[in-house]
Order: C-alpha cells, then sequence, then structure tokens
C-alpha cells in the first residue's frame, strides 16, 4: 500500500470509525511501523499492540498496517502528522525535519522512568505537540547503543577515506571523525555494502543480523556510543478525539511497554554474541582513543542541538544527561 492509497483508506477508515464508535464505544487506530515487522525496531511496538488489543477490547484497538511497505520511514513522520495514520513506530532520525532538536532524544544518558520523573517527558512531549501536531506516547530503546559497522579494520578513531552510511544520528560525529557520508533507507545497506559502495554503517547494537547485514560485515567498533530512540507518536487530532478511558489505556499500555526496555541489557550480551558466531569481529578502541572516540560523539551531537536551539538544547541536557 503507498502512502497515497493509504491516505485514501485512512479517509475512508475516518467514516466507517465514527459510526463504528458510536455504537459500540470502540476506536480502531490505525498504525504503522517505521521498521520491517518482525524486526527489533518493531518489536516492542507490536507487543505494545498486542496488549492494547487483548485489554482495550470494547474499548479501544490498533489496526497494525504494516511496516515500510505501508509508509516508507522517512515519510512516516508526515503521515502520522498530517493523520493519514493514527499511531506511529518511529525514531527521531527519520523525522529530523519535523522535529529539528529531537536529535537530543539520543544523546540521553537515562531511561524513559528517570524522563517522566525529571519533567524531561513532558518537555519532550510538548516539542511534539507545538511542531509535529503529535502525541510523544511512548519511548523504546533505553540500554541499547549505537555503534559504527566496517568491513574493512580500523585503528583509531579516524575514519577518513571510509564511505560511511549515516543518518542524522551519528551525521556529525562521523563527519568530525573524518568519514565520507551516505543516507539511505536501511533496505538498501545491504546491496551497498556487497557492492563495495559503502565501507561500513552505523547501527544500534542490535538488529544486524534481522536484516542479514551480519554477511556483509566483518567489524564492529567499541565502545558504542549513544542510545536508540523508538517513539511511538499519536496524531494529536486522534489523541485528543479519544475518551479519557481510551487515553488511559494507551497509557497504561506505553507504561507496561516502557518497563521492557531493561530486557535490553541481555538482549544485548546475546547479540553481541550471535555477531561474533556470525564472524564479526570486535575493534575496541581504548585509552585515550577511546575516550576521543566518545568525547567526540557527545560533543558534536550536543553541538548539532544546540545550533538548532540554544535554549531547548540546555533545557533538555539538564534532564537527559545522568
Amino acid at each position: 500500500m503507498t502512502i497515497r492509497t493509504l491516505a485514501a483508506a485512512a479517509l475512508l477508515g475516518a467514516t466507517t470509525l465514527t459510526a463504528a464508535s458510536a455504537q459500540a464505544g470502540e476506536v480502531t487506530l490505525k498504525a504503522v511501523t517505521a521498521f520491517a515487522t518482525g524486526t527489533t525496531f518493531s518489536r516492542d511496538f507490536e507487543a505494545f499492540v498486542d496488549w492494547v488489543n487483548e485489554n482495550g477490547e470494547g474499548v479501544v484497538q490498533i489496526d497494525l498496517l504494516g511496516g515500510p511497505e505501508a509508509v516508507p520511514p522517512f515519510e512516516l513522520g508526515n503521515a502520522v502528522q498530517s493523520g493519514i495514520v493514527d499511531i506511529a513506530n518511529n525514531t527521531t532520525a527519520y523525522y529530523p525535519n519535523l522535529l529539528p532538536a529531537g536529535d537530543a532524544l539520543h544523546l540521553a544518558q537515562n531511561t524513559i522512568q528517570d524522563q517522566r520523573a525529571n519533567g524531561c517527558y513532558e518537555l519532550i512531549d510538548q516539542m511534539h505537540q507545538d511542531q509535529m501536531g503529535v502525541k510523544y506516547l511512548a519511548r523504546v530503546g533505553d540500554h541499547m547503543n549505537y555503534h559504527l559497522y566496517l568491513t574493512k579494520p580500523l585503528e583509531g578513531p579516524d575514519l577518513t577515506g571510509l564511505t560511511i552510511r549515516t543518518t542524522p544520528v551519528y551525521r556529525a560525529m562521523f563527519e568530525k571523525l573524518g568519514a565520507t557520508l551516505v543516507r539511505t533507507a536501511p533496505g538498501e545497506v545491504y546491496t551497498a555494502l556487497e557492492r563495495g559502495a559503502i565501507d561500513g554503517y552505523g547501527w544500534p547494537s542490535q538488529g544486524v543480523l534481522d536484516l542479514g547485514w551480519h554477511e556483509q560485515t566483518a567489524y564492529r567498533v567499541d565502545p558504542g556510543f549513544y542510545q536508540v530512540d523508538v517513539n511511538f507518536l499519536v496524531n494529536l487530532d486522534s489523541w485528543n478525539g479519544l475518551s479519557d478511558e481510551q487515553r488511559a489505556l494507551l497509557e497504561q499500555g506505553a507504561a507496561w511497554i516502557e518497563e521492557q526496555n531493561a530486557e535490553n541489557i541481555a538482549r544485548n550480551a546475546a547479540e553481541a554474541k550471535a555477531q561474533a558466531d556470525a564472524g564479526i569481529k570486535t575493534i575496541t578502541l581504548e585509552g585515550e582513543k577511546g575516550k576521543l572516540w566518545s568525547s567526540t560523539a557527545q560533543a558534536e551531537g550536543w553541538g548539532e542541538v544546540t545550533k538548532t536551539d540554544p535554549q531547548l538544547a540546555q533545557k533538555l541536557q539538564a534532564c537527559l544527561l545522568k
């Protein structure tokens, strides 16, 4: 289903939804995930959908229409903003044009539970509402770092001469370290590696094997950097149109899935072993090399956010850093 046909389906769905809701009191939300269903970064959203559909019978249901085949990843932010879909599983890396300071989310050094306790969640929710017209419902990905994966060895934190597939998440860092950057959708990475068009890519500690990229990957660079942010976004009109009971149930589901973030610690260990078993060797940058790698990541990441909005960057640093 293309974004155009999905828009038509959304319009039809809105008509039938109103009638059904009036009769039964149950609302069905149309959902799309930016990641292929069944893969790592869609896993938690699919579990959330199952939880809502099990616990929200007669109140609220979610119809998961699919992943990138329904809406291309870099268009999903626009789709949930415009109401083509009601709820999206997305990452700020895929909607930087809609939320320019969103890069701050992956710079977090605390958990979503910490952010809810210290007021950061409310700040980030307000950013999403004001700038995108969406409700920031939940965040998953805590405890999961990003890494650089390569087809060739690396001696230190110097990426000069390497062509790296990037997203806005680590663009500034890799650029500072000398890499030539290429932006492609995840579905194009395998072929780019196979053809030698790129020498590597940034990706989290999990999910490489899901996509088959391990077949073209020789090395993972440690230490990891940043923290994954995969966010559940609800079109604001759709959210405001729900009853208190319906919103409360979605928030309960959000709290439930956010508790599952703790499982990423064990998942990271299992994934590292699986990568090693698949032949991916680890390059560990130690001492001054490791410090430069990590400090460059933080300095360049926050530098980008600060250039976008200095005052907002200061507020976000205060509540996202430990």
